[in-house]
């Protein structure tokens, strides 16, 4: 979101170090049972947000009864101070990744920044 700096009118977007220190307490206050990792990619992972950009999060999970789609709802996304998408994987889904999604799961494996290791 945007944020006055200091008193004057003009309005900046949150940087990385920003936006990664409130989802460090945003995934300490997070209650998701079985959660193994959490990590971020896209623009902030790269270190090149701009203006509008969101933060794009993995978290993976040991095991889920809840359908891919289905368990982001489960997560209070609105509490992270810029917009933000998540996918949520089970263990067994990640480390499948790379069989249905190669060049997705090279991605991650390139440019994520893991606040978590992954499993």
């Amino acid at each position: 979101m945007l944020k006055r700096s200091l008193d004057t009118s003009v309005r900046r977007w949150p940087g990385r170090d920003e936006v990664e220190k409130a989802l460090v307490q945003w995934i300490d206050g997070l209650k998701l049972p079985g959660l193994l990792a959490v990590g971020y990619f896209g623009s902030y992972a790269r270190n090149e947000p701009g203006p509008g950009s969101d933060l794009d999060l993995i978290l993976v999970l040991e095991e889920a009864a809840s359908p891919a789609w289905a368990r982001v709802l489960e997560l209070p996304l609105e509490e992270l101070p810029v917009p933000t998408e998540a996918l949520v994987f089970t263990l067994e889904e990640w480390r499948s990744l790379p069989l249905h999604r190669p060049r997705f799961a090279k991605t991650l494996a390139q440019e994520t920044r893991w606040l978590w290791p992954p499993p």
